[in-house]
């Protein structure tokens, strides 16, 4: 079945005739959740309505009202002040670092379980992944880099640039048992993390140690991003976490032939924790504002990938808009894999669509 056709969205000026009798709502009946690459951005660049969509939603409206929103994404490898601050120069909007939700956000939640705890921290470049680590609360972070500065044979494919040694941390990983392994963002070197995570789970955490029985010596796996593919500037959509997450489990099946006995964590889209997490960090913004603690009646997903965006706001009861700017190709002929409520030529209809269907109606 071929996707429905798109219904005409009514502009900005002629809601505004419709509803000049209606009163301002007292607090915004509803909020949005936005992701990043195919709805806002392509690759570096703003997509052309992208500005418009926001400044909707900042009080350009027929009520002069601003409607809570946040940018959730799947993406990672900064914090979140950073991201706020290159999308806002982007985008010519200000955004704040508590509208940023990224695929690793949820991880502040985790810091009191493992605050005191080694952990072993994954993807990224260069050394930022440990600082956005550190500034969540996590007091004792390493990286696969510094695994191979304290052992190289580790992995003998790779080796440190002498530049990179005096900022990493000489630490001897067969007297420091690894609690938990975290994978923040997309690692660089598949093989070389692939490897270093082999070596900590069947060793129960002490690198280099004989292998030991999994269920009596647990580490627990945390994975940020389930993401297969998504959407760069590139013509077609990139493989992402995803991806790495399945050659890991076939490598460990080929190697133990189990599938995974090791204690894992999934978060980020389409995850019903990142959802939870989203929806509360909306509330406490619409909170900071008017003061009301209500939950909102009506939640927006606006999304362009439907395996991630449009599945997990359907399960968590939001309404959701897929937008044909990024990983879903209406041209096709395919359905999207999960309906959502509605489809959007871009951004900014899927925001004028929400609003009339929410507020003016």
């Amino acid at each position: 079945m071929l996707p429905r056709p798109l219904q005409r969205t009514l502009s900005v000026n002629s809601i505004r005739r419709s509803i000049q009798t209606k009163p301002r709502p007292s607090v915004s009946p509803l909020g949005f959740a936005f992701d990043i690459d195919g709805v806002l951005m392509a690759g570096p660049d703003p997509l052309p309505t992208a500005k418009r969509a926001l400044q909707i939603l900042e009080g350009d409206n027929p009520f002069n009202m601003k409607i809570p929103y946040v940018l959730l994404t799947n993406g990672g490898g900064k914090t979140e002040a950073a991201r706020a601050e290159k999308l806002s120069a982007r985008l010519g909007i200000k955004l704040h670092p508590e509208q940023i939700i990224q695929a690793h956000t949820i991880l502040k939640d985790m810091t009191r379980k493992y605050a005191d705890s080694p952990v072993l921290v994954l993807g990224g470049r260069n050394d930022e992944l440990r600082q956005v680590a550190e500034s969540y609360g996590f007091r004792k972070v390493f990286t696969t880099p510094d695994v191979l500065l304290w052992n190289p044979s580790v992995w003998p494919f790779q080796t440190i640039n002498p530049s990179e040694m005096l900022s990493r941390p000489s630490v001897d990983f067969s007297k420091t048992r690894i609690g938990a392994v975290l994978v923040f963002h997309d690692p660089r070197n598949w093989g070389r993390d692939v490897q270093i995570i082999l070596d900590v789970i069947q060793s129960g955490g002490v690198i280099g140690n004989p292998y030991v029985d999994h269920t009596s010596h647990p580490v627990e796996i945390v994975f940020c991003n389930p993401d297969l593919l998504w959407k760069s500037d590139f013509p077609r959509p990139r493989i992402g976490q995803g991806a790495f997450k399945e050659s890991f489990q076939a490598v460990y099946k080929a190697i133990t032939g189990s599938t995974s006995p090791y204690p894992f964590v999934q978060f980020g889209k389409p995850t019903a924790p990142t959802y939870k997490y989203a929806e509360k960090v909306l509330v406490q913004l619409v909170k900071n504002r008017d003061g009301s603690n209500a939950p909102l009646p009506g939640i927006y997903m606006i999304g362009d990938n439907p395996e991630s965006d449009i599945a997990g706001a359907n399960a968590a009861g939001w309404s959701s808009v897929l937008v044909h700017t990024g990983v879903f190709d209406p041209g096709s002929g395919a359905p999207p894999a999960h309906t959502p409520t509605y489809q959007a030529r871009d951004v900014e209809a899927a925001v004028q669509w929400a609003l009339n269907r929410t507020l003016f109606k």
